[in-house]
């Protein structure tokens, strides 16, 4: 989904949400947007046989690395995650995004978009259901922006010398101001897609994260 524009403030985008390029914050995901660009460059122009799939925030097991959205699962589960910034994700099973996957391969049309995603959720709604999973109570306190990004800084500051991933970026606090919504309306009319509730996702990726000894004591 980071090629994808937002539609606005609590509002569900979907694949034809346009975009720009200077409008999307690091160069993580620009490379995403060129990259998708490409591919519909190719697929109009030179015939390639392309479909393409937008997932959104894959939650589930075999997290091993885990990645920043894992991660910010396991922090909550193990209770690291005190406060909360006012922005929200669509959160989907990464088993559903598999299967989008073969779907979109075997039933999807040459050079359509296709958002994998699954519920949108807030920020609080998102620890609330992990810390329930974990038994734990959620955080109470909400932060403003202003307040997170000089953390992110002195975060990342932290990460360059000690090569360990920073608690939090700039970019992720600056991209944190919109609630990334989506909406999968076209995979599920067109593909039969389903996802399953997040909750499902957050309970899958728990239980993974205890088992491989993530959780610590």
């Amino acid at each position: 989904m980071a090629t994808l524009g937002c539609a606005g403030d609590r509002i569900s985008a979907d694949e034809d949400t346009p975009s720009e390029l200077d409008q999307i914050i690091g160069a993580y995901k620009r490379s995403k947007f060129l990259a998708e660009a490409e591919v519909q460059r190719l697929t109009r122009d030179e015939g390639l046989q392309a479909v393409i799939v937008n997932p959104s925030t894959p939650i589930g097991p075999g997290d091993i690395k885990p990645t920043p959205t894992g991660r910010l699962v396991l922090d909550a589960a193990r209770g690291r995650i005190p406060a909360f910034i006012d922005t929200g994700l669509n959160v989907v099973h990464v088993d559903d995004v598999a299967e989008g996957h073969v779907l979109a391969f075997t039933k999807g049309t040459i050079g359509r978009r296709y958002v994998l995603g699954g519920e949108n959720m807030s920020l609080q709604q998102i620890l609330a259901a992990v810390a329930a999973v974990a038994g734990r109570k959620p955080p109470r306190f909400k932060l403003p922006h202003g307040a997170v990004l000089p953390v992110a800084y002195v975060a990342e500051f932290i990460a360059h010398l000690t090569g360990r991933p920073p608690l939090a970026t700039v970019d992720g606090v600056r991209m944190a101001k919109k609630h990334m919504y989506f909406s999968s309306a076209r995979a599920e009319r067109e593909l039969g897609y389903r996802a399953r509730p997040a909750a499902a996702a957050f309970a899958d990726a728990v239980a993974w994260f205890a088992d491989a000894g993530y959780m610590g004591r």
